[in-house]
């Protein structure tokens, strides 16, 4: 069992960053890959970002790509996902998700969800 802690959102101008946090519970936090994705006003969950489990290898949305990076602290059971040059369409309500098997697109695919925390980036 995993239990997911978001933090770091807020209110940020266009071209300003954030840095969302996403604290696990669990010693074993090390064997789940771990996902951002978001939700916007009227849209459906989308895939942000991933990491594996060790955090040798990351994946981005091509939305998001060169903006944004994801990382991990095992030791921490953290990961972590900075955003840079943000734009009003980043505007959401961003989840972390952790996945024992591997990372995924798919929001389905993931066993643990957080609560969510909301990014608005005005114009």
């Amino acid at each position: 069992q995993v239990q997911l802690v978001e933090s770091g959102g807020g209110l940020v101008q266009a071209g300003g960053s954030l840095r969302l946090s996403c604290a696990a519970s669990g010693r074993t936090f090390s064997t789940y890959s771990v996902g951002w994705f978001r939700q916007g006003p009227g849209k459906e969950r989308e895939f942000v970002a991933a990491i594996t489990r060790t955090g040798g290898s990351t994946n981005y949305a091509d939305s998001v790509k060169g903006r944004f990076t994801i990382s991990r602290d095992n030791a921490k059971n953290t990961v972590y996902l900075q955003m840079n040059s943000l734009k009003p369409e980043d505007t959401a309500v961003y989840y972390c998700a952790a996945d024992y098997m591997s990372w995924s697109t798919i929001p389905a695919r993931y066993d643990y969800w957080g609560q969510g925390t909301q990014v608005t980036v005005s114009s």
